[in-house]
Formats: structure tokens, C-alpha cells, sequence
């Protein structure tokens, strides 16, 4: 099932750290789900999860009997941290008290199928069939979520494919039957299951941005960008003052209108869909962009035409006509088609002065190699599930490509950088601990010969700049690289290397092949 984030009503200022003893305090003079729910909330959107996590804790363990306010507190610390465990304890407490809460007992297989035990997650659903045979429809859209978000998609259509002649068939089925064709690559297939999920669900906003990845993965931009453009707009639960404009949409006006244009989701689909703003531009419009801090200097440097704000310093103002989230761009531009894709590859840039400050301290040996090979560490449960599905190792990644006649030379950013300490292969060049910003990566890029990466943002950083770039994508590829192809329209530079299960093995060894044959045919520019 495709999730998406809903925005709630906070403004900049309201994003001030809590004061966890007042708010403790309060929830314990009046301990209640809802009170749990509101105060554990405030704090995750602070990024004060550790004070929610341990407020929850001390909460029911004041309360162990009353069961809704376990509940309340298993589902906060599901949807915001990767807990399972603490969420299969919470659910047992609960089940120890009330035997027959079904509800409870799904949400414990559903913790322990998260937490890696697939077998004894089943065998508590397959249980539950059997003792609850009128709610076998519920059961089975829930066995199907928990099998999809742990990875098993294959298992997940097998199961649905059974039930589904079994039981009276509803949305939400269909759109996990929907969702588990678009994760094995044939999103052709899966488009069918989401408009019957549509028919009963019209205004299901899951179904509608699932039914919207499986268009555009199946490169039906005409019709897959305006349900695309149907989401809230996934802004980590933050209500920013210009939301409250009106959308820009496809055909409006933009003669003498002041659009803002605003970071939303990961910083690759900023990279990857910027390259639409000469369009608006183009059609005269006045435009400001709203980021994060680590793009500012790459995008002034690319777009000097053009305001830069940073998101969380961007005071209100009067006068603007329009705001839309960066990844509306291909649509608001007109882009309906992949061969429509605008391609002025590189449109971004880097700034000369770092090029040569960078190229001064790279090994001499080339051909130079880029790697990364995790994306960002998250900590809600689903982007957790999603990143452990693209990431891999630096030495998974390395005991495929090395021993290679090549300089290696580290781009990971973030965490992962630290598994360089426990690497014992060949020399990697690391030059990231003086990197500052995306406009500092750029301009390393502009050294190396070839960047090797999994579906993170440096992929799309790389392809912007006009670099070679290999992408490693994990076995259920995110919309943008479709179904089956080695190349994207997206990016000319770019061959893509499909995992074809959960394991990365695979795919890095034929990886590690390719890039014998490629240093062999290397030839300095």
C-alpha cells in the first residue's frame, strides 16, 4: 500500500523545542489516548522522539490495564521510530488483559512480520483465519501490507491472489494488489487493480497517489501527473505559511506572478525536477524558491535568475500568487511524456573556484570512481522499511567491485560514511569530511569518472551535472526509473542495474563485472 504523509498545522515559530516536564506533567494529570497522542505528535515533529518514546513508556507502564492508551502509544511509536519490538511487548500487554482483541493480535503479528520474523508473523495471521472466519477480508489486508512492507512482495501477490477468490473483494485489497504488481516491475498490470480500488474508494487519497506511481512508473505522465499532483504535499507534518496560496497547476497564468516553489520530500526530487523552472520563467513569472540550507549554494549557483530562500527562515509576505512543491514541476511544466522530459543536461552547476580546490587534493590515478552506497538513516517505520530496501554496505558494495584498476573515492555522506573505519580492501579516497554542502559534492563530482550509486540523492545529483553515473536500484525501483529499462530519460548519463530480489549480491556482481570491462575501455577525456 502506498503511504502518504499528512501536513498538520504548525507554523515556523510553533517549532520551538517542548518543554517535556510541563507536557509530562500534563499528560499525567490526564492520561488518555488522546491527550498520548497529541502530546507524543508535538514532540516527534520537533524531533524530540527520545522524550516521546520514553513519555509513552512511563505512561503505560502507569496504566498497563487500560488498553486503549496502549494501543494509542504501540501506534505513535510504530508510525514514528522502527521499534518493533517495543510495539509487539506493548501489543502482548494488551492481549494479556483482553485475549480477544483482534485488533491487538493483528498488531502483533503485523510488528513481529516487521521485525524479521515472517514465520511466526503468519502463523499468527493464519490463526486468527482460522478462528475468525468473518474477518478474513480484514486479516487479509493486513497479512498482504505486512508481507509488502517487510519485503516479500512476491508472497504478498500470492496471498492476495487467493483471498481475493475467496473473500468479498474491497479498496483496500485492490490497491495492495495494485501496489505488490507496481514493486515486481509491471505497473501495466497494476494500473487495472487501482481504478476498480478507485471505483469503490473515489476519494481515498492512498489509492489515488498509489494509482498515480503506477502511471508514471508505467510512463503514463499524461495521466498519472495530475493524480500525482492530488497529494498532501509530504512536508514532515509542517504546515508552511505559503501552502495556504493557491496550488500552481498546468495551464495557469504565469505572466507577472510570483510563484514559490518549495522543498518537498528528499532532496533528490529537488534535483531531479528543478530543472523545470526556466519554463516558468520562460512564461514570466517571478520565482522564488524554498529549500533546505544544504541546497542554497548549488541552486544559486545554477538558477541566478531566480530568489532563494531558506524554507524555515522564509517569513510571510504578501503579494505571492501561487506555491506548489518542487515535485509538481513536471506536470505544471507540461511534460507528458517521457520524450518530453527537458534535457539541457548539465543544469546544474558547480561553483569553478571548489571544482579546482577539490581536484587539488584527489589522487592522480584515474580513472576516479565514485561510491555510495546507503541512503539518508530515517527513523519513522516506513521510510526505515524503504531505505533498508535500497541500501546496501561499503563492503557488500566493495567485495563486488574490488579488486579494480581504479582510484576509489568515497562520496557517501551522512552515517554510513562511518563504515570507511571498519574497511580493510582496496584504498578509498575520502574527501567528504571537508564537504559543507550539495554545491562542495558537485564539485568533487566534477573530478570523478564515474559515480556507482544506489537510489539516493547523489544519483540525481550527478545526473544533473552531466556525469556518468551507474545507479544500483533496489528490486522494487522507485517510480522514476520505470519497469525494466538500463537507461532514464531523466538522465542521459545513466545506466541502470536492477536488483531482481531483496538481496543486493546479485546485482553488485554484475556491477563489478561491467566495471572491469568499462576501466578497460576507459579513456581519458
Amino acid at each position: 500500500m502506498q503511504e502518504t504523509a499528512v501536513a498538520v498545522p504548525y507554523s515556523n515559530e510553533d517549532l520551538q523545542p517542548l518543554n517535556v516536564d510541563v507536557w509530562r506533567n500534563a499528560l499525567l494529570k490526564s492520561p488518555t489516548a488522546e491527550n498520548l497522542i497529541q502530546t507524543g505528535e508535538a514532540l516527534f515533529m520537533r524531533g524530540q522522539g527520545v522524550d516521546a518514546l520514553r513519555l509513552a513508556l512511563e505512561l503505560v507502564s502507569l496504566h498497563p490495564a487500560k488498553t486503549t492508551l496502549v494501543m494509542a502509544a504501540a501506534g505513535m511509536i510504530s508510525k514514528h521510530t522502527s521499534r518493533h519490538d517495543i510495539v509487539a511487548t506493548l501489543m502482548r500487554n494488551v492481549l494479556a488483559h483482553e485475549p480477544n482483541n483482534l485488533n491487538a493480535r493483528m498488531f502483533l503479528a503485523d510488528a513481529i512480520m516487521a521485525g524479521g520474523d515472517i514465520t511466526g508473523g503468519c502463523r499468527i495471521f493464519s490463526e486468527m483465519m482460522e478462528q475468525y472466519p468473518g474477518q478474513r477480508t480484514s486479516l487479509c489486508e493486513h497479512i498482504s501490507m505486512s508481507l509488502l512492507e517487510a519485503g516479500y512482495t512476491m508472497e504478498a501477490l500470492q496471498v492476495l491472489s487467493f483471498w481475493l477468490k475467496e473473500v468479498d473483494p474491497n479498496a483496500a485489497l485492490m490497491n495492495n494488489m495494485g501496489c505488490a504488481l507496481e514493486r515486481l516491475g509491471q505497473s501495466a498490470l497494476a494500473v487495472p487493480w487501482y481504478e476498480k480500488a478507485m471505483t469503490l474508494a473515489p476519494e481515498n487519497p492512498t489509492i489515488s497517489f498509489g494509482y498515480s506511481m503506477a502511471l508514471l512508473k508505467s510512463g503514463n505522465y499524461r495521466e498519472g501527473w495530475p493524480y500525482y499532483a492530488k497529494r498532501v504535499p509530504i512536508t514532515n507534518g509542517v504546515q508552511w505559511w505559503f501552502m495556504s496560496l493557491p496550488r500552481l497547476r498546468h495551464g495557469d497564468d504565469l505572466a507577472g506572478k510570483k510563484v514559490i516553489l518549495y522543498q518537498e520530500q528528499g532532496l533528490g526530487d529537488t534535483l531531479q525536477f528543478i530543472r523545470s523552472v526556466p519554463y516558468l520563467v520562460e512564461q514570466g513569472a517571478e520565482v522564488t524558491l524554498a529549500i533546505l540550507p544544504s541546497l542554497r549554494r548549488l541552486l544559486e549557483l545554477s538558477y541566478p535568475d531566480v530568489t532563494i530562500r531558506l524554507i524555515r527562515e522564509f517569513a510571510p509576505a504578501e503579494g505571492y500568487d501561487y506555491a506548489a512543491p518542487i515535485p509538481d514541476l513536471p506536470y505544471i511544466a507540461g511534460v507528458m511524456s517521457e520524450s518530453e522530459v527537458p534535457a539541457p543536461i548539465p543544469y546544474l552547476r558547480a561553483d569553478a573556484a571548489d571544482v579546482a580546490r577539490f581536484a587539488a587534493t584527489m589522487p592522480p590515478r584515474r580513472p576516479r570512481i565514485g561510491l555510495v552506497w546507503a541512503g539518508e538513516r530515517r527513523v519513522q517505520s516506513e521510510h526505515v522499511a524503504a531505505d533498508k530496501r535500497r541500501s546496501t554496505t561499503l563492503a557488500q558494495m566493495g567485495a563486488a567491485l574490488c579488486p579494480v584498476d581504479a582510484t576509489l573515492v568515497n562520496l557517501q555522506f551522512g552515517a554510513p560514511r562511518s563504515e570507511i573505519t571498519q574497511w580493510q580492501g582496496q584504498p578509498l579516497f575520502d574527501p567528504m569530511g571537508e564537504v559543507r554542502d550539495m554545491a562542495d559534492t558537485a564539485a568533487i563530482m566534477e573530478s570523478i569518472d564515474l559515480l556507482i550509486s544506489v537510489d539516493t540523492s547523489p544519483v540525481h545529483l550527478a545526473g544533473a551535472l552531466g556525469r556518468p553515473v551507474w545507479l544500483v536500484s533496489r528490486w522494487d525501483a522507485c517510480w522514476r526509473w520505470g519497469d525494466t529499462s538500463d537507461t532514464s530519460p531523466w538522465y542521459p548519463g545513466m545506466r541502470v542495474f536492477r536488483a531482481r530480489e531483496k538481496s543486493f549480491d546479485p546485482v553488485l556482481q554484475e556491477v563489478g563485472a561491467a566495471l572491469q570491462q568499462w576501466v578497460k575501455a576507459w579513456k581519458a577525456d
